[in-house]
Protein backbone atom coordinates (compact mmCIF):
# COMPACT_ATOMS: atom_id res chain seq x y z
CA UNK A 1 0.00 0.00 0.00
CA UNK A 2 0.90 3.44 -0.81
CA UNK A 3 -0.81 6.70 1.29
CA UNK A 4 -0.10 10.21 1.09
CA UNK A 5 -0.62 11.41 4.48
CA UNK A 6 -1.01 15.34 4.83
CA UNK A 7 -1.72 17.34 7.65
CA UNK A 8 -5.07 20.12 7.07
CA UNK A 9 -7.28 22.30 8.77
CA UNK A 10 -9.98 21.07 6.96
CA UNK A 11 -10.45 19.05 3.82
CA UNK A 12 -13.58 17.34 2.24
CA UNK A 13 -14.69 15.41 -0.71
CA UNK A 14 -17.33 16.03 -3.22
CA UNK A 15 -18.88 14.05 -5.48
CA UNK A 16 -21.97 14.77 -7.99
CA UNK A 17 -24.92 13.53 -7.44
CA UNK A 18 -28.37 13.37 -8.86
CA UNK A 19 -29.66 16.90 -7.69
CA UNK A 20 -25.92 18.45 -7.67
CA UNK A 21 -23.01 18.04 -5.97
CA UNK A 22 -22.46 16.33 -2.80
CA UNK A 23 -20.04 16.30 -0.02
CA UNK A 24 -19.61 12.31 1.11
CA UNK A 25 -17.15 12.55 3.40
CA UNK A 26 -15.51 16.11 5.37
CA UNK A 27 -12.93 17.19 8.49
CA UNK A 28 -14.08 20.63 9.52
CA UNK A 29 -10.88 20.47 11.54
CA UNK A 30 -7.75 19.84 12.22
CA UNK A 31 -6.83 16.09 11.35
CA UNK A 32 -5.09 14.19 8.30
CA UNK A 33 -6.09 13.40 4.93
CA UNK A 34 -5.02 10.06 3.46
CA UNK A 35 -4.74 9.49 -0.25
CA UNK A 36 -4.20 5.85 -0.46
CA UNK A 37 -3.46 3.10 -3.51
CA UNK A 38 -3.22 -0.55 -3.36
CA UNK A 39 -1.04 -3.14 -5.03
CA UNK A 40 -1.46 -6.60 -5.80
CA UNK A 41 0.11 -8.05 -2.94
CA UNK A 42 -1.43 -6.04 -0.68
CA UNK A 43 -3.42 -7.72 2.38
CA UNK A 44 -4.40 -7.54 5.76
CA UNK A 45 -0.77 -7.09 7.06
CA UNK A 46 -0.44 -3.66 4.59
CA UNK A 47 -3.57 -2.91 5.83
CA UNK A 48 -2.79 -2.82 9.86
CA UNK A 49 0.51 -1.13 9.56
CA UNK A 50 -0.92 1.34 7.22
CA UNK A 51 -3.64 2.08 9.49
CA UNK A 52 -1.39 2.13 12.83
CA UNK A 53 1.34 4.17 10.79
CA UNK A 54 -1.18 6.86 10.11
CA UNK A 55 -2.77 6.82 13.62
CA UNK A 56 0.21 7.21 15.34
CA UNK A 57 2.21 9.67 13.26
CA UNK A 58 3.59 12.44 15.18
CA UNK A 59 2.91 14.83 12.61
CA UNK A 60 0.25 17.07 14.33
CA UNK A 61 1.21 19.95 16.10
CA UNK A 62 3.62 19.59 19.05
CA UNK A 63 4.76 16.43 17.89
CA UNK A 64 1.20 14.97 18.50
CA UNK A 65 0.11 11.47 16.65
CA UNK A 66 -3.77 11.44 15.63
CA UNK A 67 -4.83 9.13 18.09
CA UNK A 68 -2.90 11.44 20.80
CA UNK A 69 -5.18 14.09 20.27
CA UNK A 70 -8.35 12.22 18.77
CA UNK A 71 -7.79 14.33 15.27
CA UNK A 72 -10.19 12.72 12.15
CA UNK A 73 -9.54 10.96 9.37
CA UNK A 74 -10.48 12.14 5.89
CA UNK A 75 -9.49 8.74 3.53
CA UNK A 76 -9.70 8.55 -0.47
CA UNK A 77 -8.80 6.03 -2.15
CA UNK A 78 -6.79 6.53 -4.95
CA UNK A 79 -5.29 3.94 -7.51
CA UNK A 80 -3.23 7.13 -9.38
CA UNK A 81 -0.64 6.87 -6.35
CA UNK A 82 0.02 3.52 -8.14
CA UNK A 83 1.08 4.73 -11.68
CA UNK A 84 4.16 4.04 -13.70
CA UNK A 85 5.36 7.01 -15.65
CA UNK A 86 8.71 5.68 -16.39
CA UNK A 87 8.14 5.42 -20.38
CA UNK A 88 6.47 7.78 -22.32
CA UNK A 89 4.08 10.37 -21.68
CA UNK A 90 1.34 7.97 -20.80
CA UNK A 91 1.11 6.41 -17.10
CA UNK A 92 0.37 3.05 -16.56
CA UNK A 93 -1.44 1.64 -13.86
CA UNK A 94 -0.49 -2.47 -13.78
CA UNK A 95 1.25 -2.20 -10.35
CA UNK A 96 -2.70 -0.48 -9.08
CA UNK A 97 -4.95 -3.20 -7.95
CA UNK A 98 -8.76 -3.70 -9.70
CA UNK A 99 -11.20 -1.70 -7.91
CA UNK A 100 -12.70 -5.54 -6.70
CA UNK A 101 -9.84 -6.13 -4.66
CA UNK A 102 -8.78 -2.38 -4.06
CA UNK A 103 -12.04 -1.54 -2.47
CA UNK A 104 -12.05 -4.15 0.34
CA UNK A 105 -8.82 -3.16 1.12
CA UNK A 106 -9.74 0.46 1.45
CA UNK A 107 -12.42 -0.34 3.68
CA UNK A 108 -10.67 -2.17 6.07
CA UNK A 109 -8.01 0.66 6.50
CA UNK A 110 -10.60 3.03 7.50
CA UNK A 111 -12.20 -0.19 9.74
CA UNK A 112 -8.64 -0.50 11.10
CA UNK A 113 -8.28 3.35 11.82
CA UNK A 114 -11.20 3.69 13.66
CA UNK A 115 -10.41 0.41 15.50
CA UNK A 116 -7.61 2.63 16.79
CA UNK A 117 -10.62 5.05 18.25
CA UNK A 118 -10.06 8.04 15.35
CA UNK A 119 -13.01 9.38 13.44
CA UNK A 120 -12.91 8.52 10.08
CA UNK A 121 -14.63 10.01 6.78
CA UNK A 122 -14.38 8.49 3.46
CA UNK A 123 -15.01 9.47 -0.46
CA UNK A 124 -16.76 7.21 -3.05
CA UNK A 125 -14.98 4.14 -3.81
CA UNK A 126 -14.57 4.83 -7.66
CA UNK A 127 -16.17 8.02 -7.85
CA UNK A 128 -14.51 10.91 -9.93
CA UNK A 129 -14.20 12.90 -6.68
CA UNK A 130 -13.37 16.50 -5.82
CA UNK A 131 -10.95 16.68 -3.22
CA UNK A 132 -10.77 19.84 -1.31
CA UNK A 133 -7.83 20.32 1.72
CA UNK A 134 -6.25 23.09 3.35
CA UNK A 135 -2.95 21.60 3.82
CA UNK A 136 -1.45 23.01 7.43
CA UNK A 137 2.06 23.60 7.40
CA UNK A 138 2.60 22.47 4.65
CA UNK A 139 2.85 18.69 5.80
CA UNK A 140 3.05 15.90 3.48
CA UNK A 141 4.01 12.46 3.93
CA UNK A 142 4.76 9.81 2.15
CA UNK A 143 3.97 6.32 3.44
CA UNK A 144 4.66 3.08 1.82
CA UNK A 145 3.49 -0.86 3.70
Amino acid sequence: MRAVVQRVTRAKVTVQGEDGPEVVGEIAEPGLLVLLGATHDDGPAQVELVARKVAQLRILRDERAAVDVGAPVLLVSQFTLYADTRKGRRPTWNAATPGAVAEPLVDAVADALRGHGLRVETGRFGADMAVELVNDGPTTILLEA
